[in-house]
């Protein structure tokens, strides 16, 4: 069963209104897995991510003159007011103030909706977080003639976006992304995404992904803890160093078209993240049994017929089913009559990579 959201409209504003901007920002799977960080979001280890196509957040943020001393902030997700993220986003504004120092003369009216169902590990984060920063840095380029390279716009979008959450840095590129300092791949940073679409083999461009709804309730331990609990875990350094390794070899895999070595690679990136909450202090299981059980579905299939699927996961228990689209209607088929009694009553988001945000204003 496909997952389909109806849409929904955004509310119309205020008179006093002086503008609005709106973009729509991708969510994105990282294969290289982020797990850790230090300072104002710097990662621990290098990731490197794909951009979904159907999997995103659209965000319209409305401005008018402050009414008091401060900046306000009002927030809904999905048409419902949400009191405590409207706080974090007043938190994240002041960080930004030397930034952008228009914040402090406006208030805000901050409207967003997913296609996809929130807590489902699908990095609504990211998405939420990256689409904001469009709209930041939309707002600047309007009211101050800024930022006139694309380049540029989309390389502070993705720092400022990174201050938000560390995962929304690669959600301001469509396509294939790395995020963190990787040896030998020239441009690449911690302070910020960068496209790696041109070391990608065709194979790799239109890649699919059906992202399994195990289940679509809020996590039990956020990612903030998660990454947190790595500055304790006692593999984490050794972690550290397999995945600036495993960024490296990857993106040499995306090159070569290699889809037998990307299978190995990313299945043990997948199966390590979650290895390391297991092995924190205190420990804890995002997995659940529906989540080991499509796994070794998917193994079995794979080896029966041949057809190169394979599974990764976020930082939840739900599965993204990733293989060349040149297989569609096989994988499609194997989903839906060998896989469907695992899912919950959301079922399946047929996704793949993507081309990146959008302005909708």
């Amino acid at each position: 069963m496909l997952y389909d959201n109806p849409a929904l409209k955004f509310k119309d504003t205020n008179k006093d209104c002086l503008g609005e901007v709106v973009w729509q920002s991708p969510s994105n799977i990282a294969l290289v897995k982020y797990w850790g960080k230090k300072g104002a979001q710097i990662p621990s280890n290098p990731s490197v991510s794909f951009s979904l196509s159907k999997s995103c957040t659209e965000t319209k943020l409305s401005f008018r003159e402050a009414k008091g001393k401060n900046f306000s902030v009002k927030f809904s997700l999905d048409g419902i007011q949400q009191p405590d993220f409207e706080k974090k986003i007043i938190t994240y504004f002041k960080s930004l103030t030397k930034i952008f120092p228009f914040i402090e003369q406006l208030d805000f009216d901050i409207q967003s909706k997913n296609t996809f169902p929130h807590s489902a590990g699908i990095a609504s984060s990211a998405s939420g977080m990256s689409a904001l920063a469009l709209t930041l840095c939309d707002l600047e380029r309007y009211c101050f003639n800024r930022l006139t390279s694309l380049e540029d716009f989309f390389k502070k979008a993705s720092f400022v976006a990174r201050l938000g959450s560390g995962s929304a840095a690669r959600s301001t590129y469509g396509g294939w992304v790395a995020w963190g300092d990787i040896g030998g791949i020239e441009g690449t940073s911690d302070l910020f995404g960068v496209p790696i679409n041109s070391y990608v083999h065709s194979d790799f461009l239109n890649y699919q992904d059906a992202i399994l709804l195990v289940e679509t309730g809020k996590k039990k331990v956020s990612s903030r803890v998660g990454h947190s609990l790595m500055n304790s875990n006692p593999f984490a350094q050794d972690r550290f160093v397999q995945a600036n390794q495993n960024a490296k070899h990857l993106i040499e895999i995306l090159k070569a078209g290699d889809i037998e070595a990307f299978i190995k690679l990313t299945e043990s990136e997948a199966l390590t993240l979650h290895a390391m909450m297991m092995t924190s202090q205190p420990s804890f299981i995002l997995m659940k049994p529906q989540t080991i059980n499509i796994i070794e579905k998917v193994r079995a299939y794979r080896s029966e017929t041949r057809i190169p699927v394979s599974f990764t996961l976020d930082a939840g228990p739900n599965i993204h089913l990733l293989y060349p689209k040149s297989f569609k209607k096989q994988v499609t088929e194997f989903v839906e009559n060998n896989l469907s009694s695992y899912l919950s009553e959301n079922g399946f988001i047929d996704d793949e990579v993507g081309p990146g945000p959008k302005k909708l204003s």
